[in-house]
């Protein structure tokens, strides 16, 4: 078993925790100045169970990564609720849930490359690409010679979901967006 940092907790792992083995769904970072250290604020679900449960650890905290089989896999296309991989060894294909993903699917074109973990031969999450480009579908118009500022405007993307954008980016564009997050990165 390896352990982690908690601070390199991401969507997608699996941690073995309180004796049982958690998909991480959420992750963030929190420093309260002043008070106390900073902490990782760690949204989990029990592979087993199906309940989820939110967890603090300590920027420093050390915790136990289960052991998986992860295989590299291809996103090939959504069949109703259902979204087909492609096993990029052997050729298989395999399908899961929609709800399996929990909010992964926004980030997900046909050929994106993901890993799928399996535990005990079953699969139990999947990791994507640290970054994925997609193109803006509707927005508000852009603000002509508008710069990067603080303010930004919601833009909804080619595979459903709204992410917030600068000022500057208009319909039909793309852009990079940080699937760890969902924020906006870039232009592409």
């Amino acid at each position: 078993m390896a352990k982690v940092e908690a601070v390199e907790i991401r969507p997608g792992q699996l941690l073995e925790w309180d004796k049982r083995v958690w998909r991480v769904l959420k992750s963030y970072h929190v420093h309260v100045g002043g008070r106390g250290g900073a902490f990782m604020q760690v949204e989990m679900k029990d592979i087993d169970k199906g309940t989820k449960t939110n967890q603090r650890f300590r920027t420093e905290d050390k915790i136990e990564r289960a052991f998986v089989d992860p295989r590299d896999m291809q996103y090939l296309y959504q069949d109703g609720d259902h979204f087909v991989f492609m096993d990029k060894e052997n050729y298989e294909q395999m399908s899961l849930d929609a709800d399996f993903l929990e909010g992964q699917s926004g980030y997900l074109l046909p050929n994106t490359d993901v890993q799928i973990n399996f535990y005990n031969g079953r699969a139990i999450g999947v990791e994507l690409p640290p970054s994925v480009v997609l193109e803006v579908v509707d927005t508000e118009p852009g603000i002509k010679n508008a710069t990067a500022t603080n303010s930004f405007k919601p833009a909804k993307m080619e595979t459903g979901i709204t992410v917030q954008v600068p000022p500057f980016i208009n319909k039909g564009e793309k852009i990079k967006i940080d699937t760890a997050e969902g924020k906006y990165m870039e232009r592409a």
